[in-house]
């Protein structure tokens, strides 16, 4: 099955290099599972992940992810089963 993540970020907040770098890990990650990762330019302080156009993260809600809790929330959508090694750990807080 062909998955999509979207990340839409905030152009007046300058957060193109996060979104890049998030996508950067996303791909490198699920290389073989994602078919397309579309950055999305928005405003208004927006930094939103969808998976499928199912919202996963929203920094409004849940602020700023870590990549970690990012690429869980897609592998549970894209590879459930899968082991992600080191990123299956608890972040620590």
């Amino acid at each position: 099955m062909s998955h999509r993540v979207q990340i839409e970020y905030c152009t007046q907040c300058r957060w193109l290099p996060r979104a890049a770098w998030l996508a950067q890990e996303l791909l490198t990650t699920f290389e073989t599972e994602l078919t397309e990762l579309a950055l999305k330019p928005g405003t208004g302080g927006v930094f939103v992940v969808r998976v499928d156009d199912e919202v996963v993260w929203d920094r409004r809600e849940q602020g700023f992810p870590e990549p970690t809790a990012v690429k869980r929330l897609v592998r549970d959508r894209v590879a459930p089963g899968r082991t992600l090694g080191h990123s299956d750990k608890p972040d620590r807080g």
